[in-house]
């Protein structure tokens, strides 16, 4: 699986503010054989009102059905086996807006 692949993914409760259940998101990186980070999409456009998110629109590349919301700042690590499957790959202008929204982030 490769950066910028956007997948289902089943994301366990937590019992905080965290995204939860099956929804798609962008993988970020590959850890190891057995865990990825992924940034969580959301459908609820009143999520932009938070710092580090980015809207995409769905297109025939990154397969999404709808208007999503990347949260960004809620990106995680998540055991591989959660991920359902592949539905597209993220459009690389989006990919670097991601990049640079991270490094900011964390102040890289």
């Amino acid at each position: 699986m490769k950066k910028g692949a956007i997948v289902l993914v089943e994301i366990p409760a937590s019992g905080g503010h965290e995204q939860v259940g099956m929804r798609p998101a962008i993988v970020l990186s590959e850890v190891d054989a057995e865990i990825v980070i992924i940034i969580p999409f959301t459908s609820n456009v009143q999520a932009l009102r938070f710092l580090h998110t980015i809207d995409v629109k769905p297109s025939i590349k990154n397969g999404l059905n709808s208007r999503s919301i990347a949260l960004v700042f809620q990106m995680r690590a998540i055991d591989k086996k959660k991920i359902k499957n592949i539905v597209g790959v993220l459009e690389d202008e989006t990919m670097e807006k991601i990049n640079e929204m991270i490094k900011e982030m964390l102040h890289l």
